[in-house]
């Protein structure tokens, strides 16, 4: 959720610190709220990290829980299995809050209402958790990110002296309806998340859930009350907007994933048309429709059963995405394909049609932009088992 640093920040801080563990009464603690980007889906859901601020030591640091090591050892290959390592890195708050300052994005300061006691608990335990032996965390989408690390911090360093509010909020979202909330202006990226994530995306949320989202973090301590001394105060000392949201709307780009897919289904069709008439199918389409679908199959078969992508298991996206399909569309490259291919293709035809007839009674939300392309698969399926059963004959 933040704008991914290299591992020279990450090395930067922690070794570099020669205050004493204990703050002066002056010390601040302050969860900083980045906003969202409409730019690149990375950035699309914002970002949150804590602020450690002592003039008396000349402490003013970020706590960044959503860095990670491009040098760690087989990182790409732990990236596609779904065991993706993040870092808390620290490092001047300055070189922490210019990109947003810089790209317009909105950036919020709460400050924290505690205690000294309160204050040097976090801070010591921010400091033992940025060693470089303890800095290392498993990162999770929805479950363990930058967002729900500052809600876990708090929680576990302050304990019941904290009391979290829920009740201005009636969970009522899965996780994929937020994600396309926050998608809206990427429908690329929204498109590609929704085809790789699968059902365990699809149930509601509970509350603290919520907190997956930066923004759900900042309302949720907006609302919070902590113990101080014996009276129970908001745990929000202070509100400052560091800067305000001034980014221009992104305007829709001509090629939206609705104007792809209604352009393909149209070109298909004309391509369809053309083949009835002539009584012969255009392999090389088939076998490059079914082909690259296949493979989109194979990769979410993959994510599902080989990997630790738990929320891209039970994926419905293979109803139209299936594995086989790619397999198939290499026995239509023979001469003469045999007839189990076209009854394959006659069964793979009613799939479709059925996905198509049940798409909003699905247990997994698919993405509608996704419809135009299953009517495709849907028209070629048929026509391929039409004429592959007529020249069986």
């Amino acid at each position: 959720m933040k704008r991914l640093i290299t591992a020279l920040f990450v090395l930067f801080g922690i070794q570099s610190f020669s205050q004493p563990l204990r703050l002066s009464e002056k010390a601040e603690i302050s969860i900083i709220t980045c906003g969202p980007s409409n730019e690149i889906v990375y950035s699309a859901f914002g970002h949150s990290a804590f602020r450690v601020v002592d003039p008396e030591f000349g402490i003013d640091y970020a706590f960044n829980y959503g860095v990670f090591d491009f040098d760690k050892p087989n990182f790409y290959l732990n990236f596609a299995k779904g065991r993706n390592y993040y870092l808390l890195a620290v490092y001047d708050y300055e070189n922490f809050e210019w990109p947003y300052v810089r790209d317009n994005r909105f950036v919020h300061e709460q400050v924290l209402n505690l205690t000294q006691s309160q204050k040097e608990k976090i801070f010591s335990f921010l400091l033992w958790n940025a060693k470089p032996e303890n800095r290392s965390y498993r990162y999770d989408y929805y479950q363990d990110n930058c967002a729900t690390k500052i809600r876990d911090v708090l929680v576990e360093q302050l304990g019941d002296d904290i009391t979290i509010d829920s009740s201005f909020l009636t969970p009522t979202h899965s996780f994929r309806q937020k994600t396309d909330e926050y998608l809206e202006q990427l429908p690329w990226g929204d498109l590609g998340i929704d085809i790789c994530l699968g059902l365990p995306i699809d149930r509601i949320m509970s509350a603290r859930e919520y907190m997956f989202l930066p923004d759900y973090i900042e309302s949720f301590v907006d609302r919070t009350t902590i113990k101080s001394d014996s009276l129970i105060v908001p745990l929000v000392k202070e509100k400052r907007i560091i800067n305000q949201d001034t980014q221009e709307k992104s305007k829709v780009a001509f090629v939206h994933p609705w104007i792809a897919g209604i352009c393909l289904f149209i070109i298909v069709a004309l391509l369809s048309i053309y083949d009835w008439r002539r009584k012969k199918i255009s392999k090389w389409l088939d076998v490059v429709l079914f082909g690259t679908v296949g493979l989109v199959g194979l990769l979410l078969a993959t994510l599902w059963l080989f990997t630790d992508h738990h929320d891209a298991a039970r994926n419905f996206n293979l109803l139209w995405a299936f594995p086989l399909h790619f397999f198939a569309a290499i026995l239509l490259l023979k001469k003469n394909p045999h007839q189990l291919v076209a009854s394959y293709f006659l069964i793979t035809g009613i799939l479709l049609g059925a996905t198509l007839l049940f798409w909003w009674l699905l247990p997994q939300q698919l993405n509608v932009f996704l419809i135009p392309i299953v009517g495709v698969l849907l028209m070629r399926a048929f026509l391929i088992s039409t004429f592959l059963n007529v020249h069986a004959r």
